[in-house]
């Protein structure tokens, strides 16, 4: 009887130690997909708009494509990590718009294009700072928080503007929006900047590091000796930053702070990062796959332009591909799970 049970137990062990290799190898061969699939078809959906879309693969259209998905490239970078924490802001659309408006007056207030800028863009990070207080020390949920923020700054951005666009007489300002260098405009050397710095720190500093493992536990983190709460108000404080930077580039685009601008964008940022592989429950993020995420969700918007398709039915699109997206996290989640 001994023996049996020592030979079903050793067969046991056997069949354990062979499903090892085969889940290993089914773990592999899901993250290869996942790693190459967005690729490939955002490397599909180009060549077939090239070939089929009149003007699509002209210079003039790849530069406004670049210029138009310049502002969310720019904040999709560190939705990156808020969102790879385990958080989420929807404030980013009013900060845009506040950061425009209040440039916009410190400019006309003052005449300086420097300090009119850095106020902007540190009350982005004010902002960006009491979101991530409040989330990491308060406990309040990140949807609630940055809800509760989003009102707030945009009802801010209309009474400090009494709800008319804030208009903007100096030339170096608006210079800044139409500024170019090697026939690129300065808004997409902002962009690629971004990609790279904030591609650098998720990958190859302890600040990444440290908000990768928030995402993937936050107690295990706490408990390996990372300050998890500091860490939250960096990210949304850098967040908000980079956010106001945008909203100031926009200002300067249109020559004006418009206190109803950026509506919706928080939407099409988080499409963005998610579709890029960034995972809602956090702990996965590449920078790689956001840069594609924002380049699909460009593609498609400009597309639909050159075709001259409705307005009403893009906001079907964009509700489309934010849908698709959490689908494919989903999957994705899933797998690695499986």
């Amino acid at each position: 009887m001994q023996a049996r049970e020592n030979l079903a137990q050793q067969a046991a062990k056997s069949a354990a130690e062979a499903l090892i290799p085969q889940s290993n190898d089914k773990q592999k061969w899901w993250q290869q997909v996942t790693d190459y699939s967005l690729i490939v078809i955002f490397a599909i959906m180009f060549i077939t708009m090239s070939l089929t879309v009149d003007h699509f693969f002209s210079i003039e259209n790849m530069l406004g494509l670049a210029l138009s998905i310049s502002q969310i490239g720019m904040v999709a970078c560190t939705m990156m990590f808020c969102l790879a924490s385990r958080d989420f802001d929807l404030s980013v659309g009013s900060t845009v718009a506040f950061a425009g408006v209040l440039c916009a007056m410190v400019l006309n207030a003052t005449g300086s294009t420097f300090i009119a800028i850095i106020a902007a863009v540190v009350a982005g990070g004010v902002i960006g700072f009491i979101n991530g207080a409040v989330i990491a020390y308060l406990r309040i949920n990140a949807l609630i928080t940055t809800l509760a923020t989003m009102e707030i700054v945009r009802g801010l951005g209309f009474i400090v503007s009494h709800g008319q666009a804030v208009g903007v007489s100096s030339d170096t300002f608006i210079a800044l929006g139409g500024l170019s260098m090697f026939g690129i405009s300065l808004p997409i050397w902002v962009t690629l900047l971004c990609f790279i710095v904030f591609g650098v720190l998720l990958n190859q500093t302890v600040y990444g590091r440290n908000t990768l493992a928030i995402g993937g536990n936050p107690e295990a983190s706490r408990l390996a000796g990372i300050n998890v709460e500091r860490t939250r108000v960096y990210i949304f404080l850098v967040q908000g930053a980079v956010t106001a930077l945008a909203g100031v580039i926009l200002a300067s685009r249109i020559t004006s702070g418009q206190p109803n601008a950026a509506e919706g964008f928080e939407l099409n940022v988080i499409s963005a990062c998610v579709l890029g592989g960034v995972s809602l429950l956090g702990g996965r993020a590449t920078i790689s796959g956001v840069v594609i995420g924002v380049l699909i969700m460009g593609t498609v918007e400009n597309v639909m332009n050159l075709l001259n398709i409705d307005a009403f039915y893009q906001y079907l699109v964009r509700g489309a591909i934010l849908l698709a997206a959490v689908l494919l996290d989903q999957l994705k989640n899933r797998g690695s799970r499986d």
